[in-house]
């Protein structure tokens, strides 16, 4: 999955929270001053391209809507983190917590409960 700007990211936590939108009612979201139209309808075709983003046709215009969930753009972009700064171990990065003490020992316990649950 590709990886997307902070504009992007920004545009897709709006489709993903107010389901399919043209992209003047996205711009409906956004406080004053507002971005041009243009500007959000260009992010908006390049999250299409990069496969985020569908689009229905209407009249002469397109609503367009989420081709992937932000479940699963969640999940892949863990993965991404978990492979490039953690060699790829899951193990590694719970360590990693565990040693800047982000993590406490009973947060670990229940993790290890959770695990054992599933």
């Amino acid at each position: 999955m590709r990886k997307l700007t902070t504009k992007e990211e920004e545009i897709m936590e709006l489709f993903w929270k107010k389901g399919p939108l043209f992209v003047k009612e996205l711009l409906m979201f956004y406080d004053e001053p507002r971005p041009h139209f243009n500007t959000v309808s260009t992010i908006v075709r390049i999250l299409e391209g990069k496969g985020f983003l569908s689009h229905e046709v209407f009249g002469n215009t397109y609503r367009y809507f989420p081709a992937v969930s932000e479940e699963e753009f969640h999940r892949e972009t863990l993965k991404n983190v978990v492979s490039k700064y953690f060699n790829n171990s899951y193990l590694n990065i719970v360590s990693s917590f565990v040693e800047e003490e982000k993590i406490s020992l009973d947060e670990l316990k229940k993790i290890i409960e959770k695990v054992h649950k599933s």
